[in-house]
Formats: C-alpha cells, sequence, structure tokens
C-alpha cells in the first residue's frame, strides 16, 4: 500500500498477500493489480479514512487470494472484489456498534417524510452543498451503510443496478430500493446540514476544526488567535459545548486516577532488586 495520494499500489497489495499466502494462485494476477484503485476509491467513498480504506482493501485482496479457488468467474473479478470489500465493511461498522438506529428504521422513516406531500427542502441550499466536496461526503457518511454503499456504486462509481444487487447480494428490486432511499437520505442529509450552516452563521470555525484543538487547548498548546477562535466557537454552536465539558470531565476523570502515594508492594520491591543485582 501506498501513502495517503488518493491511489493504492496494487502491485504492493498483491504482492503482500501473495507472500502471505504461499499457494499459487487460480486469480488472474495483473487483473487483481488493476482492480486495486477501484477498489480503494470505492473504500474511501464508505469510510473517509485513508488508513481504514487501505486496510480494507489489504484485506479484500488477501481474502481474495486466501478463496482464490472459490471464485469460478460466475460474476467478474471486479464485482467479486466489491462483494468482499462491501461485507468486510459492513462487518466493521456493525462491531463498532456505529448506530443505536436499524438501517431499515431510518429508511422506513425516510420514505414516510416523502410520502408527506407537504415535506420539502430549500432545494438551492441542497445544490449547493452538493458542490461542495467535503460537504457531500459528510452528508454520505450519515447515510446507514448499505445505502451508502448503494449510491457511490451506482452514481460514483457507474455500477448498474444488477451489478450492485450482486455486490450486495439482493434481488435487483432490493438494489433499486437501496439506490432510491439512499439519494432521499442524501438530500435529507444536505438539507440538515444546510439548517445546520444557517444555525451557525457568524460562528467561526467548522466544528471538525475546533473539536480537534480541544485537546491542545486544554493543554495550553494553541496560539492566542486559535484560543481566541475556539472560544468563539464554544460560545455560539449549539453542539459544541457539550462535547468540550464531556472533555474536561474525562480529563480531570483521569487526572483523579494518579495517586502520589502509590507504594510498591514489599514482594515485588524485592524481586526488582534482585533483578537490578542479578542476585
Amino acid at each position: 500500500m501506498t501513502s495517503h495520494t488518493g491511489r493504492v499500489g496494487g502491485e504492493d497489495a498483491v504482492a503482500n498477500g501473495r507472500r502471505s499466502y504461499g499457494w499459487s494462485m487460480a486469480l488472474d494476477t495483473e487483473e487483481l493489480t488493476e482492480a486495486v484503485p477501484r477498489l480503494y476509491r470505492y473504500a474511501l467513498s464508505l469510510c473517509r479514512n485513508h488508513d481504514l480504506a487501505e486496510d480494507l482493501v489489504q484485506d479484500t485482496v488477501l481474502r481474495a487470494l486466501e478463496n482464490a479457488g472459490t471464485f469460478r468467474g460466475d460474476s467478474s473479478l471486479q464485482t467479486w472484489l466489491h462483494r468482499i470489500l462491501h461485507h468486510r465493511y459492513v462487518d466493521t461498522v456493525r462491531s463498532a456498534g456505529a448506530t443505536s438506529t436499524p438501517p431499515e428504521d431510518i429508511a422506513e422513516l425516510v420514505d414516510q417524510r416523502w410520502h408527506d406531500d407537504s415535506y420539502t427542502v430549500d432545494a438551492e441550499q441542497v445544490v449547493l452543498l452538493a458542490e461542495r466536496d467535503n460537504e457531500l461526503r459528510d452528508a454520505l457518511a450519515h447515510l446507514p451503510v448499505t445505502y451508502r454503499s448503494a449510491v457511490v456504486l451506482h452514481d460514483v462509481e457507474d455500477w448498474t443496478a444488477a451489478g450492485i444487487a450482486e455486490i450486495h447480494e439482493v434481488s435487483l428490486a432490493a438494489a433499486k430500493q437501496r439506490i432510491r432511499r439512499g439519494r432521499m437520505m442524501l438530500v435529507d442529509e444536505l438539507a440538515a446540514h444546510a439548517q445546520r450552516h444557517a444555525d451557525l452563521k457568524g460562528v467561526p470555525m467548522r466544528c471538525w476544526a475546533a473539536r480537534e484543538k480541544v485537546s491542545g487547548y486544554l493543554d495550553g498548546d494553541l496560539s492566542q488567535p486559535e484560543r481566541h477562535a475556539l472560544e468563539l466557537h464554544l460560545g455560539g454552536c449549539p453542539t459544541c459545548p457539550p462535547l468540550y465539558a464531556g472533555l474536561v470531565g474525562v480529563r480531570n476523570g483521569l487526572e483523579r486516577l494518579r495517586d502520589p502515594d502509590t507504594v510498591i508492594a514489599p514482594a515485588l520491591a524485592g524481586r526488582l532488586r534482585s533483578l537490578r543485582t542479578g542476585a
């Protein structure tokens, strides 16, 4: 794998896999190598984290090599690899417990909202945010993973609904529904982002920029202009102050664990002395 330049070294990923699995491969090495950059782009669109995206691609290649004998060519190699990565990421998200609300419940709420004739959004603001890569990726990140995957595969990676059905291992109708619902969820998320921007009008710094600096603020590492900007943000943002208070409380709790009167047990002290003296 390479540094975070938006590309992943396919040769390196495959070579690492061949070293990990000493048997001869039933897969076309050149085709597998050529598939890696597209896999990486898909992974990065799913998780927005370069390290995790690289790990997902590496794991996908390793799993593909490990199970090379099971690839029968019923679907394309790209489809098979994307299926492995998709399921691997779904498993990662589920094990992390990223959301307490089941994805299908979220989808039903979206359907109910869009069924309401009175429901609408500020289209101008939604389109404006959709033209900004960071805003669009932020909104995508809030979609449940199966719907995020469907939208990314269809509208970013140009897969057909039939291809997505193969990757997700669902019916064609279910794949089309995931695309439809995913698009609606994305509009809703962008509309929510637009409202948040309106609520934060005049407040300096974006929330992530502020949250990233809080630890430095607590440790006294920020310059005076940075401290001032962060304090202004905390004074006007509706969501960051509770997070800041939580960080302060956690740090204070950790500091209480520091016991200056800790005494080493005599038995341990004796063993340490014997190690030091060689006795």
